[in-house]
Parts: C-alpha cells; sequence; structure tokens
C-alpha cells in the first residue's frame, strides 16, 4: 500500500541544533542540565586525580575504584549529552579545571568524595523540580533512575568512608579495604 503524497511540507518545531523536537525546553533548564554535565564532568576528572594520588601510594584496590568511578562520571556525563541532543539541544561543553591532587589522607579523600556525591545528588533533585515546575515530563521521566542510582553512590561513599574511618588509618585495616576493592567487594550489608 502506497502512502499519500501531499504537497505540503508539515510545519517541525526544530531546537537550537537545527533537530525536530516535540516539546521545547525552558532556557534555564538546558542551563542547568549544561552545569550537571560539566559536574559529571568535574567528577570524572576529580576521581581520576584521586586513582593516580592512590597508584602512586601502592594502594591498587583504591587506585582501580576511583578509576572506575571516573570512568562511571564520564558515561553520566555522556548520558546527559545524548538526552539533550535527543531534545534537539545543542551541547556546551564548559571548561574543566585541574582537580584537586595533593592530599593528607584516606579519611580526607572519602569524605571529600562523599561530599561529591550528595552535591550531585542535590543537583539532580534542583533539575527534577526545575523539569516539575515547567512540566517537562519527558526530563523527570530520563531523571527517575539517575536519582535512584545516585542515592545508591552515594550510600555507597558512605559505606566506604566509615570502613576508612573505622580502620582508623592502621596499615593493616587499610591494606583489607584495598583488596576488598581490588575484589569489587565495595556495597554496604544489605539488610533485605
Amino acid at each position: 500500500m502506497a502512502l499519500p503524497t501531499s504537497t505540503k511540507a508539515v510545519a517541525l518545531t526544530t531546537g537550537p541544533a537545527g533537530r525536530a523536537i516535540a516539546q521545547s525546553m525552558e532556557a534555564s533548564l538546558v542551563e542547568a542540565l549544561h552545569q550537571h554535565l560539566t559536574m559529571e564532568r568535574n567528577a570524572s576528572a576529580a576521581y581520576f586525580a584521586i586513582a593516580i594520588w592512590f597508584a602512586e601510594r601502592e594502594l591498587r584496590g583504591f587506585s582501580h575504584y576511583f578509576k572506575q568511578e571516573a570512568i562511571q562520571e564520564q558515561e553520566h556525563a555522556a548520558h546527559f549529552a545524548d538526552y539533550l541532543i535527543a531534545r534537539g539541544q545543542a551541547v556546551v561543553l564548559q571548561d574543566v579545571p585541574s582537580p584537586r591532587q595533593e592530599w593528607i589522607s584516606t579519611d580526607e579523600i572519602m569524605a571529600a568524595s562523599f561530599q561529591m556525591e550528595a552535591d550531585v545528588t542535590t543537583s539532580l533533585h534542583q533539575l527534577y523540580a526545575m523539569a516539575e515546575r515547567a512540566s517537562d515530563m519527558r526530563t523527570t521521566v530520563f531523571l527517575d533512575p539517575l536519582v535512584d542510582n545516585q542515592v545508591d553512590s552515594e550510600n555507597e561513599f558512605a559505606h566506604l568512608l566509615g570502613r576508612v574511618r573505622f580502620a582508623q588509618n592502621q596499615p593493616s585495616a587499610m591494606l583489607i579495604i584495598d583488596g576488598e576493592l581490588s575484589d569489587g567487594k565495595h556495597s554496604p550489608a544489605k539488610l533485605a
């Protein structure tokens, strides 16, 4: 069966990147999504620098764990870029400053990492609230699984911070945690 031909062109709305869009986005929400994408890229750079710090101290489990976290954060940034493209928006990559590279202790690193995860969670919650105010259901649906995953990441970092603090910087205890991280054991205990 042949499709009917029409001489009329269908008028489509396009986004700044020239891609067809079904629903426009508020400029403030687009800017906030760009800022969050940058936050994820900053976290990736920070975790990679931390992986190097641990590698320099022969703690390969910690180094591997943070290298994987750096990769995950870069994937999160790519996920936001994919979403912006899908919504017809131009992706703006903002500057990523050099991450901190000097640390006093593993405890300090874990505390800073937990805070970084908490900040990312807060950013996602703010994005969600902005999307709701804009009645942008596409964005809330996009954010739903990301919020859940971020809460899990925050929980994992709180767990690791607790383990490091419990170890009280004792070399044997730190090597046990390092070995666990080498084996991929970094999840908190589950009771359910």
